[in-house]
């Protein structure tokens, strides 16, 4: 009798075929595994990077209004000396200190509490839509290879050092 035909060796061949399936089932849920768990991780990446993003921010607008405290008072008392300089000495050219003063205290109340912000997001935007290529980093976006090339001549570096 043909030794392909034996009852012995179909069963071993169904046997490697449904092995070979399951096999293939596996690896296949593998896969999509991987590929949800890079897909969160990703997404992990994102929203952190945003909340970072965010609080710098945060702090960049607590800065602004924490200035502006400080530069309102000093605006305050150093417009109250001038102008009191001014009508006691009759000189106007006193003031003068106070224009450019004022518009650096509407640039700080803007940044504080005003739309600055806003508005130089809107222009970010437009920046980024019709003008791309002032936003080019020199040399290219850095590649695996170059990052590697780099570690590889810091790492070279640091170990000539500690001989």
């Amino acid at each position: 009798m043909n030794e392909q035909l034996k009852p012995e060796n179909l069963s071993d061949k169904r046997m490697g075929f449904l092995l070979s399936k399951s096999m293939e089932q596996n690896f296949q849920k593998q896969q999509e595994f991987m590929l949800l768990n890079a897909r969160m991780q990703l997404e992990r990446q994102l929203l952190m990077q945003n909340q970072m993003r965010e609080r710098q921010m945060a702090m960049q607008v607590a800065w602004s209004r924490e200035f502006l405290k400080y530069f309102g008072s000093f605006f305050g008392l150093t417009t109250l000396g001038l102008t009191v300089g001014a009508v006691k000495k009759r000189k106007a050219a006193l003031l003068a200190p106070v224009v450019p003063l004022s518009f650096i205290l509407a640039y700080q109340v803007d940044a504080a509490y005003g739309s600055l912000i806003h508005r130089m997001r809107e222009e970010a935007e437009s920046i980024m839509a019709s003008e791309s290529e002032r936003l080019a980093l020199p040399q290219g976006m850095p590649t695996f290879e170059s990052i590697e090339k780099s570690r590889r001549a810091k790492a070279h570096l640091s170990s000539l050092l500690e001989k």
